[in-house]
């Protein structure tokens, strides 16, 4: 709740529900306290009734926030069969005295419980529906306006990543930590250099929410497109398993392939899903975040 303190008068302006103004009243929402707050990688996210404030962890998340804004335009524009954030405002930063932030429509619903996918018929539901959304992005990666839009994964990526880990992550490591991170980067050498789909770049299950009908979770909407891209479907199936697990993750495969899972792509899931920790570390190391440096290392050190 720190962020709810240290900005209380901006939170105040844009969610009044709160009360959280200069003083400790008691507004309509009750106070402060009653403001959730969740802390990504990239922003501090303090959630309202209708909307939620972004506010970035980093100068460099700050100076991303237009961009963020501009590709959640874009994707509101498509029939991707789910909901995505909308910009309602935009400001801060630039010499005002506020810090950069950016409004967006609040998505019903919430992430899976932890044992939701212990009941067979759940499971299959989800997995069914993940499979679509995965076809919905693969769609919209062949839109020539999204794709006009959207960044591209650049030609090399994999082999960047590798050497940027070495050059920047490796210092950091005891020689033990960099064995493994070499067992892990080796497999990136064989990833092949794809932009054919819309790929959310960051799919774990706290970013995908649902709400219930007839005793069954229904997809309600995606959030946190920080990383979205034209590239690998892959990534996002990786970190679906990441969350989830082996045999869910098949499950998708599974749906995904119309009956057979692909094993050339589910090889790259695994290459992919094996640098998760990696990628983490490096991007709070660039971003000067001490706090996702460390916990990226912890399995290196």
């Amino acid at each position: 709740m720190e962020i709810v303190e240290t900005q209380r008068a901006l939170l105040h302006r844009l969610l009044p529900e709160y009360g959280l103004g200069a003083g400790r009243g008691d507004g309509p929402g009750g106070g402060p306290d009653d403001a959730a707050v969740h802390s990504g990688q990239f922003h501090h996210v303090v959630i309202g009734s209708d909307r939620v404030v972004c506010l970035p962890r980093t100068d460099a998340a700050a100076a991303r926030l237009p961009a963020r804004a501009a590709v959640l335009r874009v994707l509101a524009l498509l029939d991707l069969g789910f909901r995505t954030p909308v910009p309602l405002s935009e400001g801060g930063g630039h010499g005002t005295d506020d810090v950069p932030f950016l409004v967006l429509s609040r998505i019903p619903g919430a992430p899976l419980e932890a044992g939701a996918l212990d009941d067979p018929a759940v499971a299959g539901a989800v997995a069914a529906q993940y499979a679509s959304l995965l076809s919905g992005l693969a769609r919209a990666g062949a839109d020539e306006p999204v794709r006009a839009a959207l960044p591209r994964a650049p030609e090399g990526q994999w082999r960047q990543f590798a050497a940027d880990v070495r050059a920047e992550l490796f210092p950091l490591m005891t020689a033990g930590g960099r064995r493994r991170a070499e067992r892990e980067l080796a497999p990136l050498a064989t990833l092949p250099h794809l932009t054919d789909a819309v790929v959310h770049g960051d799919l774990g299950a706290e970013n995908v929410l649902w709400e219930y009908s007839d005793g069954l979770p229904r997809l309600s909407g995606v959030v946190d497109w920080d990383e979205v891209a034209l590239g690998d479907p892959a990534e996002d199936l990786a970190a679906i398993g990441a969350s989830y697990g082996r045999s869910f993750l098949g499950q998708v495969l599974t749906a995904l392939g119309g009956g057979r899972p692909t094993d050339v792509l589910a090889a790259r899931v695994g290459a992919i899903r094996g640098t998760f920790a990696l990628q983490q570390a490096l991007a709070g190391h660039r971003d000067g975040d001490d706090e996702e440096l460390a916990e990226g290392l912890a399995g290196y050190r």
